[in-house]
């Protein structure tokens, strides 16, 4: 009888350890929630959902964060993966375009440009 307590309170003791790490291995899963997880995804480059263009962390909260195919994805709420999920082609083709274009609008080498101005 002693050993079965003994066992039985074990288990419990492992039970109650345990249950951290399955919360913990939880959110890591949820925070690579799409195809393609990868701990190291390229960061999210926008200031705006890529699905609404609403601005992140406006009146939405906390912007909804995943990975897809090592692109770590921002957008303005949960509702809205569900429309990046009916076409994520789309809106990768739009996140690259968008990427392109902020690219083309920097000057290649602005910090050492001086030709604005005087020493």
């Amino acid at each position: 009888m002693k050993i079965l307590k003994i066992i039985t309170g074990a288990a419990l003791l492992g039970g109650l350890l345990a249950g951290p790490l399955a919360v913990t291995a939880a959110e890591h899963a949820h925070a690579g929630d799409a195809k393609g997880t990868n701990v190291t995804a390229k960061p999210y480059p926008l200031k705006t959902c890529i699905v609404s263009d609403e601005k992140l962390g406006g009146d939405m909260g906390k912007p909804y964060v995943f990975v897809y195919e090592g692109q770590e994805i921002k957008l303005c709420c949960k509702d809205c993966k569900k429309k990046f999920d009916k076409d994520p082609a789309k809106y990768i083709k739009k996140l690259a375009d968008a990427q392109k274009a902020a690219k083309d609008a920097k000057p290649a080498d602005s910090e050492h440009d001086h030709s604005a101005h005087q020493h």
